[in-house]
């Protein structure tokens, strides 16, 4: 009972640090976006979009995935406490991650002058793009740092990583935007790249990890397993830009633009506000995943909490979304996008689906599961393409919503029967317990506000909100025993 009461405090320990980093992160993110929007105004702040999106791309295909699939193997060299494997493991993949990294640049500056056409219809930022190359370098060289801090378990190296480089970031854009203008974009991004390099670079050093001498068989061996997951979540990372894209191009012709601007602005507000609690867990949940990744009872074990810890923490969240988005949508942007609304309510109700399919998932990625993780995610493609492009026709940006419920519900029974099949994967009691007084409780919420009148709405949504928090509040209580932790730490500061 004890170690599965230190399983909880793991569980939500990671969360809260790495929750607190994301918010960190979310904040710098928007003082970054207001403060070019104020030295650079909406050309700048589109140069600056379209150099970080052209960039990101090819290294997304460049990169061969090694940010995720290499923490498998570093947390499985890590946890055997053999110091020789760690050392051979990590140096292969330091190895390879200088490898791809001096790829992307090779290839983003031999393409700079196309890169420069399609994205912008001119030559003019060739140059531009010539410099900007040398930061797929600097940012596959940062995402490796990482990938040994995720692998290793490093939550607080992490966190600081993370969010100094972020402020560092933030910090040397200012003055090169207030002094140079548009002249200053391209000087901000190389230098914001190197110092995430400095910074993650130093935690890493604070950690013990022996020197090795890699020769050409153990790099072949090694760093085959890395590079043979690596490339299917590239390939599969890049069929979902595709998808995004051909959704985006869609809407756009039957639409118009301002559709893809409401259609972009309400998944942001998903993606962001809601998909941090999902960053903050998946960076130690997938090492601890990958840990126990042969054997099928931990798995299931670990999935389970994993699944009752992130409803329980994002129900509420989602209900409060519900009720107050139409706040949050003035607050956020203005009055222009009220029409995103519908859309966003129902893609929430979506998101308790992607809850348990995010938790069952990193299954695939824990044990290496490399072609039924490939396929599973080309199929889950295919209907996300198909459903998002025909509720749009029929429904306009509501249906996007209505898509994205009906995908995640069938993405959800699809990998829930793969990992039963393969791995022998059920749900538990609680899990099903927690799920099934959470959903209802939002379905009631939606109910409310979509079909209702306001003071209707209001009413309903605030008690399903204080139901919500009282019952995350008391199972959480239940499973960490949240008020012995409080009183303990009131006690000594007295």
């Amino acid at each position: 009972m004890e170690n599965k009461s230190n399983s909880y405090q793991q569980i939500f320990k990671a969360t809260s640090i790495l929750g607190g980093v994301q918010v960190f992160n979310i904040i710098i993110s928007i003082l970054r976006s207001k403060i070019v929007a104020v030295f650079l105004g909406p050309t700048g702040m589109g140069i600056v979009s379209i150099f970080t999106s052209t960039i990101g791309l090819i290294g997304q295909i460049t990169n061969f995935g090694l940010g995720t699939s290499a923490v498998k193997n570093i947390t499985i060299a890590s946890e055997t406490n053999d110091q020789q494997k760690l050392a051979k493991t990590t140096s292969v993949f330091r190895k390879l991650v200088w490898v791809t990294g001096i790829f992307g640049f090779i290839i983003a500056l031999a393409l700079s002058p196309y890169l420069s056409e399609i994205a912008f219809g001119n030559d003019k930022y060739t140059f531009a793009f010539v410099l900007l190359s040398i930061t797929l370098l600097f940012t596959q060289i940062s995402a490796g740092q990482n990938v040994i801090l995720q692998g290793m378990r490093k939550i607080q190296y992490m966190a600081k990583s993370s969010a100094l480089g972020a402020l560092i970031g933030l910090l040397i854009s200012i003055p090169m935007y207030y002094f140079w203008g548009e002249d200053g974009i391209v000087p901000a991004m190389i230098l914001s790249s190197i110092s995430i390099v400095v910074i993650s670079s130093y935690f890493v050093k604070k950690i013990a990890i022996p020197n090795f001498v890699v020769n050409s068989s153990d790099f072949k061996t090694e760093g085959k397993d890395m590079l043979r997951m690596g490339l299917l979540i590239s390939f599969s990372s890049i069929i979902t830009l595709i998808v995004a894209y051909v959704v985006r191009i869609y809407i756009n012709k039957v639409g118009g633009i301002k559709d893809v601007g409401l259609f972009t602005a309400g998944f942001a507000i998903i993606n962001t506000y809601v998909g941090m609690v999902f960053t903050a867990m998946s960076s130690d949940y997938y090492p601890r995943l990958a840990s126990v990744s042969d054997d099928n009872k931990k798995t299931k074990l670990i999935i389970n909490e994993q699944a009752e810890i992130a409803i329980l923490i994002l129900s509420p969240i989602l209900i409060v979304f519900l009720v107050f988005i139409h706040w949050g949508i003035l607050l956020l942007y203005s009055k222009d996008f009220i029409g995103v609304i519908p859309m966003v309510h129902w893609a929430t109700l979506g998101i308790f689906f992607k809850a348990l399919t995010w938790s069952m998932g990193y299954l695939f990625l824990a044990r290496g599961a490399s072609k039924v993780f490939f396929w599973n995610e080309l199929c889950s493609n295919a209907y996300v393409l198909i459903s998002n492009l025909l509720g749009y026709y029929y429904y306009g940006l509501t249906g996007l919503g209505i898509s994205f419920l009906i995908s995640y519900f069938v993405y959800f029974i699809q990998v829930f029967f793969i990992c039963k099949i393969y791995y022998e994967f059920e749900f538990n009691k609680a899990i099903i317990k927690i799920f099934l007084i959470q959903f209802p409780l939002a379905l009631f919420s939606f109910v409310a506000v979509y079909y209702y009148n306001v003071y209707i709405a209001y009413s309903v949504g605030v008690l399903m909100i204080l139901i919500s928090c009282w019952f995350s509040w008391n199972e959480l209580n239940g499973r960490l025993n949240i008020k012995a932790a409080i009183n303990n730490k009131f006690k000594k500061k007295i």
